[in-house]
């Protein structure tokens, strides 16, 4: 399920397989080794997949199905702007 994790979030953040391999510093073989299941990131390079795709090594490994957003920089005003939206389109789809 992590080939499936990492595959799925790269595609949706339209990253080639070179460009995440270019920021995280392997080659593009190691991603695409890890896509096809065929070899599992270390503990160390998970994190380091983790945070370049935004997403908490629980969401990577199917632990947790909660995905959060990275506001940093942005001002506290837009991020409350942002929950708002959230929240109204959570509201929509469960009601």
């Amino acid at each position: 399920m992590l080939n499936e994790k990492i595959r799925e979030i790269r595609l949706a953040k339209k990253m080639s397989q070179v460009e995440l391999a270019k920021t995280l510093g392997v080659t593009k073989q190691s991603v695409s080794n890890w896509e096809n299941d065929n070899i599992q990131p270390s503990i160390e390079m998970l994190v380091k997949i983790a945070d370049a795709l935004c997403v908490s090594t629980d969401y990577l490994l199917c632990r947790e199905e909660r995905r959060f957003i990275d506001v940093t920089k942005l001002s506290e005003d837009t991020i409350q702007h942002i929950q708002f939206i959230v929240d109204d389109i959570k509201k929509s789809c469960f009601d």
